[in-house]
C-alpha cells in the first residue's frame, strides 16, 4: 500500500491588495473546496496563514473559511500550525517566534474553533534551523513538515525520523521535493502521477510519499490545475457506485486512462497526522538548515535562505539591518510606555511589528528572479510605522533624556538604512 499524503499552503501578505485577493479566490481557492467537497473520501492537510484567515473575513470571503471548518469537521481537511504573518521564523528571535506561532494559533482558533486543533506544522517557506523547534514544541506541535533537501539520511518511506527537543522528540516529515515540483510547474499529468505511486506501492510492502506546493498553484498559478490535476487524481482514486463513474466518464477525457486505477487498493490518501500515527518512529536525526527554495548547493555554501537573506545579496542585509532597529525600539517602548498616551504608541508599535516580519518583502528582493520595488516598499513603509509609534512611545515616556537621544540616535540611523534600500531600487 502507497499511502499519500497532499499538503497545500495557503497564504497571502497582510499588503495584498483587495483586487488580487478577490482574483485568487475565485481562481484558486473555491474551486479547490468544489473539488474537496465534491470527493468525500479525498483528504488534505493545509496551513492557512491567520492573516488570509483575517483577510478572508474582512474581504467578503467569508465562506471560505465556513467551508473549510465544513471539511475539517467530516476529516476531510487537517490543519497545521504556522506563524500567523508568514515570518521567517530562523530569522527572528525566539520570542517573535513564539508570538507569532501562538497570534496564528489564537486568530485561527477564533474563526474556526475545535476545528483548528493542530498536531503538526509547517514553518513558512519550510525555512528550518533547530532553533525552531523549542516553540514549535512548546505551543504542543507533535511534528513539523521539511523539505527534502534536508533530509540529511537515507530517504524515509516507510519510517518517521524524530528531532531532539530538550529531553523530547518532534516527528519530522519531509516531501518529495522533486515529485512537489513536477505538479507545481506542471511537468506531470494525472496519469504520470498515479503511474508514480503505483510503482513505489509494487517496489514496497508499505510507503508514503507527501507533496506540498502552494495552494494558489492550483488555478491561480496554473489555470483550471485543480481540475485538470487533483480532481482527475482523486476521481481515480475514489471507488465508485455504476453512476458515478457514469458522471466520471461525462466530466473528463482521461476516464479510460484512469480506468485501471478506479477502486484501486494500493493507493490511499490520508492527512500527514495518519502518516504519523501508521508508520514507526525511527532515529534522532538533525535536519540540513534549509528552505523549500534552497538547493543542495546553497546549502553547501551556507546559503540556506537564499530567497529570503542570501548571502550574496545587499538589500537583504540592509532589510534584516532595519528589522533589527524595529526590534530594538519597539521592545524598549514596551518596556518603558506603562501609561497614557505613551503605552498606547507602544502597544500600536507592538501591534505593526507583528505585521511588518512578513516575508514577501525579502521574496521580491531576492532578485532569483523574483523583484519588484513596489513590494519591498510596501515593507519600509510598514517598519516606518513601526518606529514612529515606538520613538512617540518613548519620547512621552518618563525615561531620561540620555535613553531619549539614544533612541533618537536609532531613528537617524534607520532613515539611513531606508535611504540606502531605495536608492538600490532606484539603480535595479
Amino acid at each position: 500500500m502507497i499511502y499519500w499524503a497532499p499538503f497545500l499552503h495557503f497564504y497571502q501578505p497582510p499588503t495584498q491588495f483587495h483586487a488580487v485577493l478577490k482574483k485568487v479566490c475565485r481562481e484558486s481557492y473555491r474551486p479547490l473546496l468544489d473539488v474537496f467537497e465534491a470527493n468525500p473520501n479525498a483528504k488534505v492537510t493545509i496551513n492557512l496563514c491567520a492573516v488570509l484567515t483575517e483577510l478572508l473575513n474582512d474581504h467578503g470571503a467569508s465562506d471560505i473559511i465556513e467551508r473549510m471548518k465544513k471539511l475539517a469537521d467530516r476529516g476531510q481537511l487537517e490543519f497545521v500550525g504556522t506563524s500567523k504573518y508568514h515570518a521567517i521564523l530562523p530569522l527572528i528571535p525566539a520570542s517573535e517566534m513564539l508570538r507569532q506561532i501562538e497570534l496564528n494559533h489564537n486568530t485561527n482558533r477564533y474563526f474556526f474553533k475545535k476545528a483548528f486543533s493542530p498536531k503538526g506544522f509547517f514553518p513558512p517557506e519550510m525555512c528550518y534551523s533547530k532553533d525552531i523547534l523549542g516553540p514549535i514544541y512548546k505551543t504542543g506541535h507533535k511534528w513539523i513538515l521539511l523539505s527534502g533537501v534536508a533530509c540529511p539520511d537515507e530517504w524515509p518511506m516507510d519510517k518517521v525520523y524524530q528531532a531532539k527537543v530538550n529531553s523530547s522528540t518532534v516527528s519530522v516529515l519531509f516531501r518529495d521535493d522533486i515529485l512537489s515540483n513536477k505538479i507545481s510547474f506542471q511537468t506531470i499529468d494525472g496519469k504520470g502521477f498515479l503511474d508514480h505511486l503505483k510503482g513505489i506501492a509494487s517496489a514496497k510492502k508499505d510507503a508514503y510519499v507527501i507533496t506540498a506546493m502552494d495552494a494558489e498553484t492550483f488555478g491561480h498559478h496554473i489555470q483550471h490545475w485543480e481540475k485538470l490535476f487533483l480532481q482527475e487524481v482523486y476521481d481515480a482514486l475514489t471507488i465508485p457506485n455504476e453512476e458515478t463513474y457514469k458522471n466520471i466518464k461525462q466530466r473528463t477525457d482521461l476516464a479510460k486512462a484512469f480506468k485501471g486505477y478506479l477502486g484501486s487498493e494500493d493507493i490511499k490518501v490520508v492527512t500527514i497526522s495518519e502518516l504519523v500515527e501508521q508508520f514507526p518512529r525511527s532515529k534522532i536525526i538533525e535536519p540540513k538548515k534549509s528552505s523549500w527554495s534552497s538547493s543542495a548547493e546553497d546549502i553547501a555554501h551556507g546559503n540556506f535562505y537564499p530567497l529570503w537573506l542570501g548571502t550574496d545579496n545587499e538589500i537583504h542585509g540592509l532589510q534584516w539591518e532595519l528589522i533589527k532597529i524595529c526590534f530594538e525600539m519597539t521592545y524598549k517602548a514596551v518596556e518603558i510606555g506603562k501609561s497614557g498616551d505613551s503605552k498606547n504608541y507602544a502597544n500600536i508599535s507592538r501591534m505593526l511589528l507583528d505585521r511588518a516580519l512578513h516575508s514577501c518583502q525579502f521574496w521580491w528582493a531576492s532578485r532569483r528572479p523574483m523583484w519588484d520595488i513596489n513590494l519591498i516598499n510596501k515593507g519600509l513603509l510598514m517598519q516606518d510605522e513601526v518606529l514612529l509609534n515606538a520613538y512617540k512611545a518613548i519620547k512621552l515616556s518618563g525615561c531620561s533624556e540620555e535613553i531619549k537621544r539614544e533612541y533618537y540616535h536609532k531613528i537617524v540611523a534607520s532613515r539611513d538604512l531606508t535611504n540606502k534600500i531605495k536608492d538600490r531600487l532606484l539603480v535595479f
